[in-house]
């Protein structure tokens, strides 16, 4: 199979979506694979690390879209991408549909096979292609979250672990999943006083056994939340829906009990933000203030530490990509459940409930395209 390594077009997206070792393998297993110029440079991979391991390297973007069976991307296609996708071309990527009608549609209208990371779902409900981005999210939600929680940054001048003698800040992690416990594991490190929210009471039983003495954990329910982030200096949405749109835990109403000053890191807005007032923000400008609350809801976070992103990404994607690339995408979803639940839209048709119920399109079972 021919398989195409894109550069990533996102804004400050440095992530690559294989490394020079995936490519070794692949080529081994007698596969072409092309690499676009410059596509791992942010990642620490040089042309020449390509090269060296049996890689073409192409120059073009257009002339790589073009001349590939399979594109292994990172994230979701742009809009100067759009007209590169054609019929019955695999797309593996992240693609998070539910939030945006218009890359749905432009992928249903290209007659792509797109199979989407975070819905490839196992046996025991894991998302194995989520968890590392999730990992590498949740931890930097607490960092971003305490930088611009420094009044320099507009936030309310508060230190999370705080000194001998005053008080520690106070972090609410809104979903106790990968993202949210991850979130809370950096912040509690870090010394301040965080709490939990989530409706699943046997994942807030199990978080409450492995979590530190200053972790608490608290059902969620309309008042938990919004007495929980009254008392808040930063607040951490990492709620997850798998393949469906985020929904609002907290509304535009709900801002006015919260403090001045005071952090939100929308986690989730890649799937459409767990807060109302939230909307898409990039690295390059990545907070804006309502009603006094800093928002901070940058798409692509794990962008900004790119070596590690792309190390934990590609350890966890490749086997998949192989498979696919071994098989072809009939044959590899039809033998992998996982796989199976990875697609989302094949040549034309809309194969992820989640996707479909967002935007009021037709459903087809997957099952019935392999």
């Amino acid at each position: 199979m021919k398989i195409g390594v894109p550069a990533e077009v996102k804004a400050f997206e440095n992530r690559v979506a294989m490394r020079p070792a995936g490519v070794e393998l692949l080529c081994r297993d007698g596969h072409e694979v092309q690499v676009q110029s410059g596509a791992g440079k942010g990642s620490g991979f040089s042309d020449e690390e390509y090269e060296r391991v049996g890689a073409k390297i192409v120059d073009d973007a257009a002339a790589l879209w073009d001349s590939s069976e399979m594109i292994v991307k990172v994230k979701e296609p742009l809009k100067q991408e759009f007209p590169l996708m054609r019929r019955g071309q695999i797309i593996f990527t992240y693609f998070h549909f539910a939030a945006d009608r218009e890359l749905t549609e432009a992928v249903r209208d290209s007659g792509a096979i797109a199979i989407a990371y975070e819905t490839v779902q196992e046996a025991n409900r894991s998302l194995p292609l989520l968890i590392p981005m999730s990992e590498v999210a949740g931890r930097m939600a607490v960092q971003e979250g305490a930088k611009y929680l420094e009044k320099t940054f507009g936030g309310r001048g508060v230190l999370l672990s705080g000194v001998p003698g005053t008080p520690r800040a106070e972090v609410v992690v809104l979903g106790g999943g990968i993202v949210g416990a991850n979130s809370a594991k950096i912040a509690a490190g870090m010394g301040a006083l965080v709490t939990i929210l989530d409706v699943n009471l046997e994942r807030l039983r199990y978080l409450d056994d492995v979590m530190p003495s200053n972790v608490s954990t608290v059902y969620s329910d309309l008042h938990t939340v919004r007495d929980a982030i009254s008392k808040a200096d930063v607040v951490i949405g990492s709620v997850l829906l798998p393949g469906k749109k985020a929904p609002h835990l907290i509304v535009e109403e709900d801002l006015k009990y919260m403090q001045p000053g005071a952090v939100i890191v929308d986690v989730a807005i890649d799937q459409g933000g767990c807060v109302e007032t939230s909307h898409p923000t990039t690295h390059h400008d990545p907070t804006f203030e309502v009603d006094g609350v800093m928002h901070y809801c940058v798409t692509n976070m794990p962008g900004a530490v790119p070596r590690t992103s792309t190390f934990a990404l590609t350890n966890s994607t490749f086997p998949y990509a192989r498979k696919l690339a071994d098989q072809g995408w009939h044959a590899a979803c039809g033998s992998s459940q996982p796989l199976l639940h990875g697609l989302n839209v094949v040549e034309g048709k809309v194969t992820h409930a989640g996707v479909a119920e967002a935007f009021g399109m037709k459903f087809v079972e997957p099952a019935s395209v392999v």
